[in-house]
């Protein structure tokens, strides 16, 4: 059987960008004085460590996972140069409390919230409330982020995210990793952590359906208990998806996904294209770890 090959990604970081390669990890961010920082870490990701790690429905839990450890390593990189040497600097226990707060609330909202809101209407069917809970989760998910869409350091954030995408599209159509080149690019790629997000919002209805819970307690627990199920599931979607984007099917199957998308991009200016531009030239490059000045 013929080799994957490899597809590139990232995040988007405060004032910066990070992206993966097959062996590499590359995050630039934006200094204060208008110079680019340049990190370089040998970073394979875990799924290719071991083969159990990279069987299917496995994988997707592994990196989602990963996502949130290498998350708070980017970003704790990141705001540390972006706020300059002068100002206090954040420490990765900072960053792991933030996140940790952040994680209890997405549960609050997505998990509890949409679960009690599906249990008030216990006179129907277990499909009909596991629609209702589906529907108010995806209408929470919409509100979250026009809500944070309009604060404005998150905008900046939602701009390096449209650049990370530009960057990718300009080096899958083989064009040079150039601002005029890579400009005229989309912000919206089928690949995105957000694509993921909303398939794994959809696929809740159905795997939610298959337990029988009825009451509050026990609606959570099932809820959290299959969490890995269903994020391993819309990964391998998200995957098949990519591999198949020549078929019509498959490009109107994503297109709810590149619509959700609109809300956590933005276009990027020329200084948030360059970049994008350095932190996948890094990676694509293989050099030694090294920060800028």
């Amino acid at each position: 059987m013929a080799r994957e090959v490899f597809q590139y990604g990232g995040q988007a970081v405060i004032e910066g960008v990070m992206m993966r390669g097959p062996r590499k990890m590359a995050v630039a961010v934006r200094r204060a004085d208008g110079d680019i920082a340049l990190e370089i870490s040998d970073s394979p990701p875990w799924a290719t460590l071991s083969r159990f790690l990279s069987l299917p429905m496995v994988r997707g839990v592994v990196g989602l996972i990963e996502s949130l450890v290498v998350g708070i390593q980017v970003l704790t990189f990141s705001a540390n140069m972006a706020v300059g040497e002068d100002e206090e600097q954040l420490r990765v226990m900072d960053i792991v409390l933030s996140l940790l707060v952040a994680v209890a609330v997405a549960v609050l909202l997505f998990v509890v919230l949409p679960t009690a809101g599906g249990l008030v209407f216990s006179g129907l069917p277990l499909w009909g409330q596991n629609l209702i809970e589906g529907g108010l989760r995806l209408a929470i998910f919409i509100l979250y982020l026009v809500a944070i869409s309009r604060m404005r350091d998150i905008r900046r954030v939602f701009a390096y995210h449209g650049a990370e995408h530009k960057v990718i599209h300009a080096y899958e159509a083989g064009r040079p990793l150039e601002v005029p080149e890579v400009r005229p690019f989309s912000t919206l790629h089928p690949r995105c952590g957000t694509s993921f997000l909303l398939i794994v919002l959809l696929l809740t209805v159905l795997f939610f359906s298959l337990v029988p819970a009825s009451t509050l307690g026990m609606r959570i627990v099932s809820r959290v208990v299959l969490l890995p199920l269903v994020a391993g599931t819309g990964y391998e979607l998200l995957k098949l998806s990519s591999r198949n984007m020549d078929k019509a099917v498959v490009r109107w199957l994503v297109t709810p996904g590149l619509w959700v998308q609109k809300l956590t991009t933005r276009e990027p200016d020329d200084a948030q294209l360059e970049v994008a531009i350095s932190a996948l030239q890094a990676v694509l490059a293989g050099k030694e770890k090294v920060v800028t000045p």
